[in-house]
């Protein structure tokens, strides 16, 4: 089923079922779609969706982190909430072993040699693995690789 067609059905349900807090994060999703949709001119597709839901979940973390800090945990809840149901729309996780591999393999095909080519390495990756794995992560997981 397509993403879009998916998230608008569990809009839906939780319309039904009054749930006001899953309802408002799911709004807010479809609302990030909308504009990407309205500044693009092009409907979404799934890849498209999944970078918008990726940059989200990205804001969410960042926000989580800025209101612990500031010791406001009510807030805290509300952002883990809204970071639990943008997660549900992401692919299956990988593991740590498959994106080592994928790294790996990466680097072996670009052949890069160092940190400068970073970029090459980059570019083969992040196809295979948008979506499924925390791109900070694997952006330390590469310079782990081409300073070794």
């Amino acid at each position: 089923m397509n993403l879009k067609i998916r998230i608008t059905e569990d809009m839906k349900t939780a319309m039904r079922a009054r749930d006001t807090a899953r309802l408002g994060a799911i709004r807010l999703l479809l609302a990030a779609i909308k504009q990407k949709e309205v500044d693009t001119r092009v409907e979404q597709d799934d890849a498209a969706i999944i970078a918008v839901i990726e940059k989200m979940i990205k804001q969410r973390r960042d926000s989580i982190s800025q209101f612990q800090a500031a010791h406001r945990q009510d807030l805290v809840d509300a952002e883990s909430f809204e970071l639990e149901v943008l997660s549900a729309y992401l692919p299956q996780a990988l593991s740590a072993a498959e994106v080592e591999a994928l790294v790996a393999a990466a680097v072996s095909e670009s052949g890069a040699k160092g940190m400068p080519e970073m970029g090459k390495v980059m570019a083969i990756v992040k196809p295979k693995i948008a979506g499924r794995a925390d791109m900070g992560q694997v952006s330390a997981l590469i310079k782990a690789k081409l300073s070794a």
